[in-house]
Parts: structure tokens; C-alpha cells; sequence
């Protein structure tokens, strides 16, 4: 090449798959290795219904399932997605009010790439990497963020969030993920209150991560952004991809509330829809297969069963790891991720776990650097000598160290061994 054109990028690492990389290089070396690290039911066992195969099979006999969709979406799906939402009383909208996206990726990276580079979102600490990595990627400076706190069931810090908001002019919108990813935190209808009043209070918009919404357990509940959000201009991302599930569908949407209500928000979503004309459409399939799906008369059913079963899975997995003296551990009430925290001080550069064999030692040790962060180094060692694999906390653009595994597994009683193995591997690890 007859220059470096290659854009050098934020210099952040997308843990959650960067991690597969190092689990492969461990299977070559013969390591069974379980996948705790992404959240795809699916792949970890989910069996795909017989009643939604065949709705999709109804879907793809449809010769309009395989043109071009308009723009922001195929218009019987937006008006589907309209009128469900409008039935709540809450933020009304019309089909104009809603884009489709091939994924919530899509969006988030659209979403932020659509703001000047001067205008800041900020979001809690720790925070789900798609979102700090877009919104960095656009800002090319760190995050602006407000704690969660483990120490109080990753109760978010308003107080925090009021003070940064009122004394940095350059942040323009609140995002949240609720229920939260990675924590499984599940926001209450109070705090939310709070939250819309300091958008309004501030002339902020809020942006809404919901993907996960219909995922909420142990006696919890939430309200969703259209139930809230008043007269402030807003987002809510939704998908169809976890709660179906079809995550390689890749069907995620905006709704968009109080359009026309504010010049610099309307500008906004405005540079979103010209952003998403540039790609013409979304994928139509999965917008025409959509309704089909959530109106189907065992929807409801199934559903109701997955979020049990992820109930008594978080309970399992909660119960287990409290045994042991060197975690915080705080029960996962929405979504299918918990986070584990290591106490203060815990943590040590020269500790290790027993490897097989040298030449994987060897790997792991090469992979970390002098200044790596402590809960990476347990997390490569727990999977080069446990083959469990999961995410350091770290990644999530925190200084806590910990890790987020799913909730996933299908078979509870291997579900019940990988906890007692994470158990165990943390109690060897921070006595070695």
C-alpha cells in the first residue's frame, strides 16, 4: 500500500468475543471449553419451538418476505409495533416513529455516529460494551458514566448522575440498559422517575436500551420508557433476539417519543433515517415474521416458562457463589447475566490456577501483559485450566474487578457444577 490507511480506532478490545479467540487456541490444546460468555440461548442448548418454525415457514411462503422493505421498516410490522405500544397509554407514536436495524448493534452504532463529536451520552459504570465503545468511537475520549454500586445490589448512583450532568454542558442524553447488561440490576419505577426528571430538569434526551424488558424475575418489575417518559424526547431500543429467541436474526427497532417537540432532537433522528437510507432497508424477513411471532397463541406460554427457568437459575447460581469469602455476589433479577465482584484486595498479578500443561501456561501468560487487569488475568486462567469461559468486568468500562457470566445453560444440573467450578476455582485462586 502506498500509505497506513487503516483508521486507528479507540483502542478498545470487545472482550465478550475477543475472549473466543483465546478459547479456540485452548481447544487446540484439547481444553473442553463451555461457553459462558455471550449471550446466545441457542448456542448454549435452547431448543427453537415447533409452533415458531412453522410461523417462520408461514413467513418465508410470503413473496413480499423477500423485497426491499421501505426504509425505515416494513409498514405493517411499524404499525403493529405502534399500536402495541400506544395500547400501554403511555408516549403515542405512529409507524413514522419507528426504524428498524439489522440488530441493536446497527442502531447503537448509528445512534452515536449521528451526533457531533461534542455532544455526549452518558451511561452507568459498568456498562454493556456495545454502547461505550460506539459512544467513544464517535467521541474519541473516554466515556462520561454514573456507578452502579455492587456493594448495594448495583443500586445506580443518582446523585452521581445529577452532579455530572449539571457540570458538563457536553452531555446531551442519558442511556441506560434496563434490565441492565452486565449486571441483570433491574431499575425500579422510582429511580426511572428520577432519572426522566433530570433529563428534564437538564434539556437532555434519554435513550433506553429495552432489549431484555419482557426478561424480569425474582419479583421484579419495571416500567418501560413509553410508560415514563412524560414530554421528554427519547429512545427505546428493542429487539426480536433474546426474548424469542433469534439472535442471528438480527432484528432490532427504535422507537422514537415527542418527535417535533424539540428542534436539536428532531435534527437527530433526522441524521439517524438519512444514515439508514444510505443502506436502503433492513433485513425484511425477520420485521414481516415479527408479529406473526409475538401474536402467536403460545407465545406468551413459552415465555413465561424461559423466565422461570432463568429465575431458578439465577437463584442457583447466586446461592453457590456466596460461598465463597472472596466475592460479592448479588442475585441477577432480569435479563440472563450476572456479575460477580472479588472483594478488595483479593486480587494479586502473581496468582494462578493448576494448567495442564506448560505450553498452555505458556499461551495464557503471553496473552497477558505486564499491566493487564486482575480479574482478566483470573479469567484466562479459569478458562485455560476449568475451560470455563467468561468476561472479565473490566471490560465493561469499570475499575471493578469481577466477571459476567449467563444464565443460559439448558441443563440444570451442569449448570449447578460450572457454578460450583467457578466457586471453587475462585477460592484456589485467591489462596494460591
Amino acid at each position: 500500500m502506498r500509505f497506513d490507511f487503516a483508521k486507528a480506532g479507540s483502542g478498545l478490545t470487545y472482550e465478550i468475543r475477543n475472549i473466543v479467540q483465546i478459547g479456540a487456541r485452548l481447544q487446540s490444546y484439547g481444553v473442553d471449553i463451555c461457553w459462558e460468555n455471550i449471550g446466545d440461548p441457542v448456542a448454549k442448548g435452547e431448543k427453537i419451538p415447533e409452533w415458531m418454525k412453522e410461523t417462520l415457514k408461514k413467513a418465508l411462503d410470503d413473496d413480499n418476505s423477500y423485497v426491499y422493505s421501505p426504509t425505515k421498516g416494513v409498514d405493517a410490522t411499524r404499525e403493529y409495533v405502534a399500536a402495541k405500544n400506544n395500547a400501554r397509554g403511555g408516549a403515542q407514536i405512529t409507524k413514522e416513529d419507528i426504524i428498524f436495524f439489522n440488530g441493536l448493534g446497527d442502531a447503537v452504532a448509528r445512534t452515536y455516529a449521528s451526533m457531533q463529536v461534542d455532544g455526549r451520552v452518558i451511561m452507568p459504570e459498568p456498562t454493556y460494551s456495545t454502547h461505550f465503545m460506539a459512544e467513544v468511537l464517535h467521541a474519541s475520549f473516554p466515556p462520561n458514566t454514573f456507578c452502579l454500586d455492587p456493594a448495594n445490589r448495583w443500586m445506580p448512583n443518582l446523585a452521581e448522575l445529577k452532579q455530572k450532568v449539571r457540570h458538563a454542558n457536553s452531555i446531551v442524553g442519558i442511556m441506560l440498559v434496563n434490565p441492565d447488561n452486565p449486571t441483570g440490576y433491574v431499575y425500579s419505577e422510582h429511580e426511572l422517575m428520577e432519572i426522566v426528571h433530570i433529563a428534564r430538569e437538564n434539556d437532555l434526551f434519554l435513550m433506553f436500551d429495552e432489549i431484555y424488558h419482557n426478561i424480569i424475575y425474582n419479583g421484579k418489575s419495571t416500567p418501560l420508557l413509553t410508560d415514563i417518559i412524560g414530554d421528554v424526547p427519547g429512545i427505546s431500543m428493542k429487539s426480536l433476539s433474546k426474548e424469542v429467541p433469534w439472535p442471528g436474526g438480527r432484528c432490532g427497532w427504535m422507537e422514537i417519543y415527542n418527535a417535533g417537540k424539540d428542534a436539536a432532537f428532531d435534527r437527530f433522528i433526522n441524521a439517524i433515517y438519512q444514515q439508514k437510507m444510505a443502506e436502503v432497508c433492513s433485513a425484511t424477513f425477520p420485521q414481516a415474521a415479527l408479529p406473526l411471532i409475538l401474536e402467536h397463541p403460545n407465545f406468551n406460554s413459552y415465555l413465561k416458562e424461559r423466565v422461570k427457568y432463568y429465575e431458578k437459575i439465577s437463584c442457583i447460581a447466586a446461592d453457590e457463589l456466596s460461598k465463597s469469602p472472596y466475592l460479592y455476589v448479588n442475585r441477577a433479577n432480569g435479563a440472563f447475566y450476572m456479575t460477580v465482584v472479588f472483594k478488595d484486595g483479593v486480587l494479586k498479578d502473581t496468582q494462578t490456577l493448576p494448567v495442564k500443561e506448560n505450553a498452555m501456561k505458556d499461551y495464557v501468560e503471553s496473552m497477558l501483559s505486564e499491566n493487564a487487569e486482575l480479574d482478566k488475568r483470573f479469567v484466562y486462567y479459569l478458562l485455560a485450566s476449568t475451560g470455563i469461559c467468561v468476561v472479565p468486568l473490566t471490560s465493561f468500562f469499570t475499575s471493578i474487578n469481577g466477571f459476567r457470566m449467563t444464565l443460559l445453560e439448558k441443563n440444570e444440573k451442569k449448570f449447578t457444577d460450572i457454578v460450583r467450578k467457578i466457586r471453587i476455582a475462585v477460592d484456589q485462586y485467591a489462596e494460591s
